[in-house]
């Protein structure tokens, strides 16, 4: 997720802290899917620019960026952190989410999480690009999503160590 906004970063070629990265397209998605490894395996899934679930090497959910609104994981809880603009600055106000907002959160990150997945597993998308081009990406992000636990766990922490 980029400090300074933009319409659309160019994933594919910039997100280079995924080492393995590739972009779909995938019928019902009105944007891109761009979905990449870090070097330690944690796995991020962009669907267009909203929204974003980053996680890691134990599958739990670290970030997320949903309907306009950054999320980071802290004690296992979600934090929200909606950006508010004056004319000098820009802030970020901070609310914890409350046990059943998370519930449904975490409820509808799965859901979105699960139709990439059959996308996946029924080849169901076009494949726009891939670094390394000769890898195995979209295998190993399939294995992975296949792996996350079916109720999704809010990790300790935002960091992915």
């Amino acid at each position: 997720m980029a400090r300074q906004e933009s319409d659309r970063e160019d994933l594919l070629r910039e997100a280079t802290a995924l080492v393995e990265r590739a972009e779909l397209q995938i019928s019902g998605e009105s944007e891109p899917v761009t979905v990449g490894l870090r070097k330690d395996g944690s796995l991020s899934v962009f669907f267009g620019g909203d929204p974003v679930y980053q996680f890691n090497t134990a599958g739990e959910l670290r970030r997320a960026f949903a309907d306009g609104l950054l999320y980071k994981a802290e004690r296992g809880r979600l934090i929200s952190l909606r950006r508010e603009r004056s004319e000098h600055e820009v802030s970020l106000v901070r609310r914890e989410l409350s046990d059943d907002e998370t519930a449904a959160f975490l409820i509808a990150s799965r859901k979105r999480l699960n139709q990439l997945l059959a996308a996946l597993q029924t080849h169901n998308f076009r494949l726009a690009g891939q670094v390394p081009s000769e890898g195995e990406v979209l295998a190993r992000v399939s294995e992975w999503l296949a792996t996350l636990p079916r109720e999704l766990i809010v990790a300790r922490s935002p960091r992915v160590a």
